[in-house]
């Protein structure tokens, strides 16, 4: 398969995961279950399979510069490969924006916004959600996730 192939159907794919987490999570309990062990757990696949398939040991030394790292996305493989990488880490934090507000009470629908900023902007529909969280909760940490996480 070429890489245009490749990122053809990984962003069809991720679609997939994407309406899940979008229009089918507020009626299906374990949504999760399904977006991270069958899409992500493909796009990691994929991903894997890219880097394994254009890998050379050099490669570490032109991830220590930025000439080095645009010298790699000069490849459609590895070009590829980071794509999948985005489509997989973005649906990873859709799955928590969504888990999070439910458990601070935040309508679905709220989060509509955020999460299709997730899915353009990865990072800033991040930022987006914890705005909204913000100002559902009124308090920027919404809770002691830290301390929660250890229980």
């Amino acid at each position: 398969m070429t890489p245009d192939s490749i990122f053809t159907i990984a962003s069809d794919f991720s679609a997939l995961g994407w309406i899940t987490i979008i229009v089918f999570s507020p009626f299906w309990k374990n949504f999760d279950k399904a977006v991270i062990g069958i899409v992500v757990v493909a796009m990691a696949l994929t991903y894997t399979a890219l880097n394994l398939s254009d890998f050379s040991p050099d490669i570490f030394k032109k991830f220590s510069t930025l000439d080095g790292v645009v010298d790699l996305f000069q490849s459609k493989t590895v070009v590829t490969a980071a794509w999948t990488h985005f489509l997989a880490f973005d649906l990873m934090v859709a799955v928590w924006i969504k888990k999070n507000s439910l458990k601070h009470g935040i309508s679905h629908w709220l989060i509509i916004v955020p999460l299709i900023f997730t899915c353009a902007l990865g990072p800033f529909g991040f930022l987006l959600y914890l705005l909204v969280r913000l100002v559902k909760t009124k308090n920027y940490f919404a809770a002691n996730e830290m301390q929660e996480s250890r229980h």
